[in-house]
């Protein structure tokens, strides 16, 4: 499908309200609510739903992964819903998950210093591509359980999804997910160091304090 000059405008569009919504600081907002003070200062400093775990607060972390799954999921199912009322095909879901990834990864909000962006991958996923959620899902559970590293396991998910995705004909879909996938790869840059050195936490182990 030839993309329209209406169709890069409602994508520009879409990319800018999906920025807007993965913004919101979930994590941060989650944990200060809660009484726990500003999650940025323990552990990786990450306000994802792996560094709220590390308060001790499974509630509150599973919390943060929903709300930031769904700040990807919302804005790709409504700008869906939009590219085919208007026969623009799914470039403009794929402008707001890539809105949203991004939005959580340099929130305006905080500096622009944010999260790795992998829970709000698997809600863009979950929007555009349902079956490469599955995929996602079985990846990281499979990794997790052998090996308990939740960062290997993501990278491991996001190395299958687009890989899987291609094999099953998503075209655009699933080059627009390698680019997603090397942007987490990009963000977990300290990770991969880690896993190179042998000294990569597992799940439950505790981090000391960010500096």
């Amino acid at each position: 499908m030839e993309l329209s000059g209406e169709t890069l405008a409602m994508t520009l569009l879409a990319l800018a309200g999906g920025y807007l919504c993965g913004s919101v600081p979930f994590g941060l907002l989650f944990t200060r609510m809660a009484g726990l003070g500003d999650i940025r200062a323990i552990g990786s400093g990450n306000i994802g739903m792996t560094n709220v775990l590390r308060t001790g607060n499974k509630g509150l972390a599973a919390l943060t992964l929903l709300a930031d799954a769904l700040k990807g999921t919302l804005p790709v199912l409504f700008a869906l819903w939009w590219g085919r009322q208007n026969a623009m095909g799914p470039y403009p879901a794929m402008g707001a998950g890539l809105g949203a990834f991004l939005g959580h990864l340099y929130p305006v909000w905080l500096g622009f210093k944010g999260g790795k962006g992998v829970a709000t991958y698997l809600g863009v996923l979950l929007g555009l591509a349902w079956p490469g959620f599955l995929v996602f899902v079985a990846a990281w559970v499979g990794c997790a359980v052998v090996t308990r590293i939740s960062s290997l396991s993501a990278l491991i998910a996001t190395l299958a999804v687009p890989i899987v995705l291609l094999l099953f004909g998503y075209g655009p879909i699933a080059w627009f997910f390698l680019l997603m996938s090397l942007i987490v790869y990009a963000k977990h840059h300290a990770n991969i160091r880690r896993l190179l050195d042998g000294t990569e936490p597992r799940m439950g182990q505790k981090r000391e304090a960010a500096g």
